[in-house]
């Protein structure tokens, strides 16, 4: 049983808005002894749930407001960075489990070999580095809009926390194919959205790569 088919039907109260959703769309935390609030993304942690949507407006409202120690009835003393700190653990996690898949060999890196990944119609996610290059970047996304439905896209890590991550030097370009592992990447890479984005807003200002285009630059049409 993969890990959104565990959580499936499993739901909590979000205490910002005490809204009912599905666990995919919190973030858990517990009252740690000394009174803090600590994060606990695995949903682990033994004590009382405390679950707060996962994005960064419900999480600095929560601390702002104090809502934990209304919702524990109980005085703690959330961190003022707690949301910050949170994208940071969700960062991790997302780079951990990249490192996973390609120790698994689910987990395609570099241009020509994603390329061929995507063409496979078995990617489920194209994984770009947020400084990498436009126009390669450019050539994977063009080539993935024929697959049905195309891949999903992230954005959210530099070249440096990709390779760091991968064990690679200079890593660009992946594609995280379809299973399990890409199931739970997706499970965490969705939380992580709340808190910065998938794709970087300077991309939306890149001109459309011609599709007639083929993967070395040169243009098929007549």
């Amino acid at each position: 049983m993969g890990l959104r088919d565990a959580t499936i039907d499993r739901e909590r109260r979000d205490l910002v808005t005490h809204q009912v959703m599905d666990e995919s769309r919190l973030i858990r935390f517990v009252a740690a002894p000394d009174g803090s609030v600590a994060p606990d993304l695995a949903r682990k942690l033994p004590g009382r749930g405390l679950w707060v949507a996962a994005d960064r407006a419900s999480l600095e409202t929560a601390v702002r407001k104090n809502l934990f120690s209304r919702a524990a009835k109980a005085p703690l003393k959330p961190a003022a960075d707690l949301a910050d700190r949170v994208e940071s653990l969700l960062v991790r996690r997302c780079l951990e489990l990249l490192g996973l898949a390609r120790r698994e060999g689910v987990l395609i890196s570099g241009f020509e070999k994603s390329a061929a990944a995507i063409r496979s119609g078995k990617a489920a996610w194209i994984v770009e580095a947020a400084d990498g290059s436009a126009d390669g970047r450019g050539k994977l996304l063009s080539l993935a809009k024929h697959q049905q439905p195309p891949p999903k896209v992230c954005g959210a890590f530099t070249a440096d926390d990709l390779s760091l991550a991968l064990g690679l030097e200079n890593a660009i370009h992946a594609v995280l194919l379809e299973g399990g592992r890409a199931d739970r990447w997706t499970f965490e890479v969705e939380r992580l959205a709340g808190f910065r984005p998938l794709l970087p807003p300077e991309w939306g200002a890149e001109p459309a790569e011609d599709p007639d285009k083929d993967l070395s630059g040169r243009s098929s049409a007549p």
